[in-house]
């Protein structure tokens, strides 16, 4: 306990809190990715990757409960970082220097807020499954497959038809993987594992890896839109 609370009360402690949490938030975001990919394969291993998580409540509660604890320690350990930041620095400087930091690293306290905002929608449309954000006038939850398992497959179809949505989850997963180009990089520098060799080739790949999970999220609703699943 002594050392949990030395952890938490040092500013390297919470920036290695950050670190370790938003690495295991960035292996989910992936692996959610390559699970919400198979809706171009066709409808049967989606809905049977989907039957598989709703009917192994020993698997998937656990892990919903270590997301919450994940994303709540590293949200407050990011507030508590800012408000330490502005304690040290109570006067905002004369000109603000923007030369050496990025957009993503200037904006991640807000973009983080937004993300957080973002990802409740999405559980709440998808997971939750609530008729009256869906914009379909239909409930989702009554959608079935020929073999009476949930029609992950149509959800997703009929969810991302409302451009409105589609627009919003771009949007969303735009800020989250621009939360992640310098996330990804920050967590390197906490973690000791960058230095002048290899630190930018670091860099590079947290912007690399930000880019193509956000063509790889952004490629299911544009899919949707531009009919492709239609033609099926």
């Amino acid at each position: 306990m002594n050392l949990i609370r030395r952890t938490w009360h040092s500013s390297l402690g919470k920036k290695y809190i950050m670190a370790i949490t938003g690495c295991a938030l960035v292996a989910f975001v992936i692996g959610h990715l390559l699970g919400n990919l198979q809706i171009f394969i066709g409808p049967e291993p989606l809905n049977r990757y989907g039957h598989f998580l709703q009917t192994t409540p020993e698997l998937l509660w656990p892990v919903r409960f270590a997301l919450i604890v994940l994303a709540t320690l590293h949200i407050a350990a990011a507030v508590a970082l800012t408000r330490e930041n502005r304690v040290a620095r109570p006067v905002a400087y004369a000109k603000l220097e923007v030369v050496a930091a990025s957009y993503a690293s200037r904006t991640m306290f807000m973009s983080g807020l937004i993300v957080f905002a973002f990802v409740i929608y999405h559980l709440l449309h998808f997971t939750i499954q609530v008729p009256g954000i869906n914009f379909t006038n239909g409930d989702f939850s009554t959608l079935k497959d020929l073999k009476q398992r949930h029609d992950v497959y149509r959800m997703m179809i009929l969810g991302f038809k409302q451009p409105l949505v589609s627009l919003f989850y771009a949007f969303g997963v735009g800020l989250l993987c621009l939360h992640l180009s310098h996330g990804v990089s920050s967590m390197f520098q906490s973690m000791g594992w960058k230095n002048k060799l290899y630190g930018p080739f670091l860099d590079k790949l947290a912007v690399g890896a930000s880019i193509a999970i956000f063509v790889g999220y952004i490629s299911i609703p544009s899919a949707v839109l531009l009919g492709f699943f239609d033609k099926r």
